[in-house]
């Protein structure tokens, strides 16, 4: 298998890291760091960019700037990566966790709307592998009840909607950088806005809580240190030199994968709106029907296949919070869908176009050894 390995350097991010470490700056407050927060912002139709250690603390910042904290509720995913929820928990505020979407995998407005209370703030959608979520609907409910939409967008940089990319549609957005993403620096993460004050606060709050041309040792808001070093943005700078053209790689890879397992009726793929116009295929998502997930996860992993047999359990399963406050709704799809679903991560449609054709032939071998008998 001629996949290739990620992440994936070369002499750009040599070359950016070694201006780094000949400056006097190696922190946050290298030229660098504001040009890839400028720049990624830009591409993500953004105004302004926030960059910081990592996306958990950003979604942890944009809940502080918003005032979110004991007595209320945020509704996010009952799928996602832990820090959605737990973002909401550390800022003293109670995560309601709601169902997703059977075939889009990301969260199910009607059941956000049937989760809302007088108590509630705020809507955390996540991009599930870099779909985008059913954002004219949520949008709807957020203005009919007042409620903040702030986009968890790690696995969406580049995604867009009708030409809109992914982060210019709530009032903010968090970005992460960590090391299987499809941008990546080891670590890292951003909060993105067209809301100047919002910026202005979490610029602040993410430095200290210093205030730009006011001396270095004013502190304005009870801020911290989030910010990201010199290093971590010259890396970035780099990968996103190369993102572009690697999201194109991807959609016409996963288009070939597709029409090769078009036949396959034991495979129902992850679905996009169908005005989604760009996806980041962070993870290319599916369900087996009348197969052994895992042993067909165990196929194509003894193939050199990078795939994964889901999440293990659902957010509000997490022993955290078998002691932290939450409220969870019915939950049948997601946990259904931990049950019969697996990704292949991006990596895998970064291959040559030989190997494309190879994983589909693999992928065809394990639903067939995986196949069990459905009684009649």
């Amino acid at each position: 298998m001629q996949i290739p390995p990620w992440p994936s350097a070369g002499e750009r991010e040599a070359d950016l890291l070694r201006m780094v470490l000949e400056s006097p700056q190696w922190g946050g407050f290298h030229p660098f760091v504001a040009e890839f927060e400028q720049s990624f912002a830009a591409y993500q139709h953004a105004r302004f960019g926030i960059s910081a250690m990592n996306g958990s603390v950003t979604l942890e910042l944009a809940l502080e700037i918003l005032g979110i904290g004991p007595g209320d509720e945020v509704i996010v995913p009952a799928i996602s990566f832990i820090t959605t929820a737990t973002a909401v928990s550390r800022a003293g505020a109670t995560p309601v966790f709601v169902d997703i979407e059977a075939d889009s995998y990301n969260i199910d407005p009607r059941r956000v709307r049937e989760a809302i209370t007088p108590q509630t703030k705020a809507v955390i959608p996540v991009h599930f592998g870099g779909v985008l979520c059913d954002l004219q609907a949520l949008l709807e409910l957020c203005r009919e009840h007042d409620l903040v939409l702030l986009e968890d967008a790690a696995h969406a940089h580049g995604s867009e909607y009708e030409g809109k990319r992914a982060g210019s549609f709530g009032l903010a957005a968090s970005f992460s950088f960590q090391n299987g993403k499809v941008l990546t620096a080891g670590e890292g993460g951003m909060l993105v806005t067209s809301d100047e004050s919002f910026a202005a606060r979490a610029r602040s709050i993410a430095n200290c809580g210093r205030l730009p041309g006011r001396s270095y040792s004013e502190h304005h808001e009870l801020g911290t240190n989030f910010r990201l070093s010199g290093m971590h943005a010259a890396v970035l700078l780099a990968q996103f030199e190369k993102l572009p053209e690697e999201i194109q790689i991807r959609e016409e890879n996963l288009r070939i994968f597709k029409e090769l397992t078009a036949d396959l009726k034991e495979i129902v793929w992850q679905c996009r709106l169908p005005g989604q116009t760009q996806n980041s295929n962070y993870l290319v998502t599916g369900r087996l029907i009348g197969s052994a997930r895992d042993e067909f996860c165990r196929g194509l992993h003894a193939a050199g296949i990078p795939v994964t047999p889901f999440y293990p359990h659902t957010l509000y399963r997490n022993p955290v919070y078998a002691r932290e406050k939450c409220r969870v709704m019915p939950c049948p799809v997601a946990e259904t869908r931990i049950q019969d679903s697996f990704w292949i991560g991006h990596r895998a449609f970064l291959a040559p176009e030989e190997t494309i054709r190879e994983i589909a032939r693999q992928v065809r071998v394990a639903v067939t050894c995986s196949r069990v008998s459905i009684p009649s």
